[in-house]
């Protein structure tokens, strides 16, 4: 079974703790607690009271902002642990903060799943007597991912005024989370008779969440590039496309000393990568 903790907040006095909120089970047999259930500061039988926001408080969210707006590359086997950085505004001030992220048509639904915040209490910082930005960090582990997981997911975001007003956003701003891509590259014979052919071999393969293990990437466009050993600079010889098991194979004419690489521009699911360049002497 697979559980993620309870998202908690805590800023000083004011503890804004999990209201009992039970575990969701995805449909995928994932379970996690989806909801952080902010409470106000008065206290009833050592629980927080719950307290409802009205449209009038001015309270607000403005920006919540994971791994600083970039992709989440996970793994297979090491977790990810990312920053998320959520800026408020009250005319009291800000008192705490917390979030999580998931996926899902809702956050109590079957289809749902998501990993909160390790903190206890967010780090907040003031840029202004009103405003303040709280950072907490998540942790994406791979041995609770499945491929499909690969795909964009939401960011929830709540936060507490030093007045006491409490306000949450299940699906404030939304982050892309992907599987983490590797390339390989072999040029030879080295060396080689210039004008004789080169064959430059690789492999694209990216994370399989699924089997915890590095798959072939199959059938994607990767560019072969080539930089003189007198140059800084890579151009693009050809395109080719990686084999039903992400195979690379392709061949060219020695023309000069340099380095050969592959170049994968990436999809949605997959970052960019590109190999380190291989040299080959030409005699």
């Amino acid at each position: 079974m697979r559980i993620r903790a309870t998202v908690a907040v805590v800023s000083g006095a004011l503890a804004l703790s999990a209201f009992g909120v039970p575990a969701a089970t995805a449909d995928d047999g994932r379970t996690w607690t989806p909801d952080f259930g902010l409470s106000a500061p008065e206290q009833s039988n050592g629980r927080m009271a719950a307290r409802s926001i009205t449209a009038d408080d001015d309270l607000k969210i403005t920006k919540a902002v994971v791994n600083g707006g970039k992709a989440i590359v996970v793994g297979t086997t090491a977790p990810k642990t990312v920053t998320l950085a959520i800026t408020a505004t009250d005319d009291s001030g800000i008192a705490g903060a917390g979030g999580f992220v998931w996926i899902g048509s809702d956050v109590e639904s079957d289809d749902s799943f998501g990993f909160g915040q390790n903190e206890d209490a967010a780090k907040c910082k003031a840029v202004n007597a009103t405003t303040s930005t709280c950072t907490v960090t998540i942790t994406i582990d791979p041995a609770w991912l499945i491929n499909s997981d690969a795909t964009t997911w939401k960011v929830g975001a709540a936060v507490a005024s030093k007045d006491g007003q409490l306000v949450e956003n299940h699906a404030f701003a939304k982050t892309k989370l992907q599987r983490l891509s590797k390339i390989t590259v072999n040029a030879a014979p080295e060396p080689v008779k210039k004008g004789k052919t080169i064959t430059v071999t690789g492999k694209l393969s990216r994370a399989n969440w699924d089997t915890a293990t590095y798959k072939g990437y199959a059938t994607q466009a990767v560019k072969l590039q080539f930089r003189k050993k007198t140059s800084t600079a890579y151009t693009t010889v050809k395109t080719i496309k990686s084999s039903s098991t992400g195979a690379l194979k392709t061949t060219v004419k020695a023309s000069a000393d340099g380095y050969w690489r592959y170049s994968f521009a990436g999809t949605s699911t997959t970052p960019t990568v590109t190999a380190a360049g291989d040299f080959v002497d030409v005699k």
